[in-house]
């Protein structure tokens, strides 16, 4: 069996090895094998009986834990089995914190000591207090505006009209000993970033990944940055198709508002604000990519978390508590699902979504079929025509091709077989008395 998250292979043994089982007892616990090369093959320990009393001693001393050692047998030797269990509290190796990952051990520093030692006495970066910051200093319009969208969604009572900001904050569970919490400080004052740096919204607008022809930027406390990178997105970045209703003028934009302020709830809202990199949004002509650092719960997979109902585990539970409290989102992990449904309804293929480069990814795609995208391949107008007549029935046939365009079943035949093998925008599915039937690339 190969080295795995939770085995480790040693062929001898020293005493740097305990930071290895630091790094087990702060993980899920694991196996540490003495007298096994790295292949998991037993090469035996010399003194094993003396190292089968040290070990512990050493583990006891130098970690304050308890780990259990056994001595095995083999034709090739004897070799020492270290069982190490899962501790709540933090561990350390003489004032390091060692963690396992995958195969590998790695030493916590910085902002990822931080968040560890954070989880380990139970609480979460959002819930963090800080000191000298009062009530006084936050913004009030944004407790107005927290106020006014909670109660027309009924989430909160009639009362928090007239309720004080100190008792607000005080239901929301924002304040702790006295102090405002960090989400509160994110959600509430006028500039947050001059105490999380990165807590942002970059947008920009690409030609090509390398060629970025514009940009900006939002600032402020999540409820603004939310309300004008919707804004800017819809005014500046995104088209809107006109259409009219009798005499009633109708926009249509090429993504569905919904879907695109969910995905941009969930990235203020699950944002890993401790690495300190802003929320990135990149615009092109056929998509738009929405990226958040962040991390998947412990044991969770994309698939999981993309693909069906699935419970709802805030990363930021103290910010998600007040989007939820505003109407801004909900608390039953159908955000995905919402995103997903709504880019069908409009037409629109499924969002991507991945977990790349220490963060979440959101894609939204246009749909290529329209006719400014197919003229731009140089199709003539009876091809179009045919593109867009395949995508709404499904399918077309070199009869409908010929009844569509008034034209000749010779015409029909060159132009759709140019289609299909030239522009690759229809695919041959099969023959019948109406001649060859094609469909879109991708229906």
């Amino acid at each position: 069996m190969p080295e795995t998250q939770n085995i480790e292979y040693k062929s001898a043994w020293r005493d740097e090895y305990l930071k290895w089982i630091c790094g087990f007892a702060k993980a899920n616990g694991g196996t540490i094998f003495i007298g096994k090369d790295d292949k998991g093959k037993v090469v035996g320990v010399a003194n094993a009986k003396k190292l089968l009393e040290e070990i512990p001693n050493k583990v006891r001393d130098v970690l304050g834990i308890l780990v259990e050692v056994n001595i095995h047998e083999s034709k090739q030797g004897e070799y020492l089995e270290i069982a190490v269990e899962p501790y709540p509290n933090a561990v350390n190796y003489k004032g390091q914190y060692h963690y396992r990952s995958g195969s590998t051990k790695q030493e916590l520093k910085g902002a990822a000591l931080d968040k560890f030692l954070l989880l380990k006495k139970g609480n979460l970066w959002d819930g963090v207090p800080i000191p000298k910051v009062s009530v006084k200093d936050l913004k009030q319009e944004a407790f107005e505006f927290f106020r006014k969208r909670g109660f027309k969604n009924k989430r909160l009572s009639e009362d928090s009209l007239t309720d004080s900001n100190d008792h607000l904050l005080e239901n929301l569970k924002l304040i702790e000993n006295g102090y405002l919490k960090r989400a509160a400080i994110l959600l509430f004052h006028p500039d947050p970033e001059k105490f999380v740096t990165g807590a942002y919204i970059k947008i920009g607008y690409f030609e090509t990944d390398a060629d970025l022809l514009f940009q900006d930027e939002v600032h402020g406390n999540l409820f603004e940055q939310v309300e004008k990178t919707m804004e800017i997105l819809f005014a500046k970045y995104f088209k809107a198709y006109i259409s009219y209703e009798g005499i009633h003028r109708v926009e249509t934009f090429e993504y569905p508002e919904d879907a695109v302020r969910e995905a941009i709830l969930n990235a203020v809202a699950h944002k890993d604000y401790s690495g300190y990199t802003p929320i990135q949004i990149s615009v092109y002509k056929d998509k738009i990519m929405i990226w958040n650092e962040g991390q998947l719960p412990e044991n969770w997979t994309m698939e999981k978390l993309t693909t069906g109902k699935h419970p709802s585990i805030p990363y930021n539970p103290d910010i998600a508590n007040a989007f939820f409290r505003s109407g801004y989102i909900e608390a039953w992990g159908r955000g995905f699902l919402k995103m997903t449904a709504q880019c069908l309804t409009a037409g629109l293929p499924k969002p991507l979504y991945y977990y790349e480069m220490s963060g979440f990814w959101v894609v939204f795609r246009k749909d290529i079929y329209n006719a400014e995208y197919l003229e731009s391949l140089g199709l003539n107008d009876r091809q179009v025509k045919a593109v867009l007549y395949t995508k709404e029935k499904g399918k077309i046939t070199n009869s409908d091709y010929q009844t569509l365009n008034d034209i000749s079943k010779r015409t029909a035949t060159t132009e759709l077989t140019e289609l299909s093998d030239k522009f690759k925008v229809l695919v041959k599915t099969g023959t019948s008395g109406a001649g060859i039937s094609y469909k879109v690339v991708g229906q």
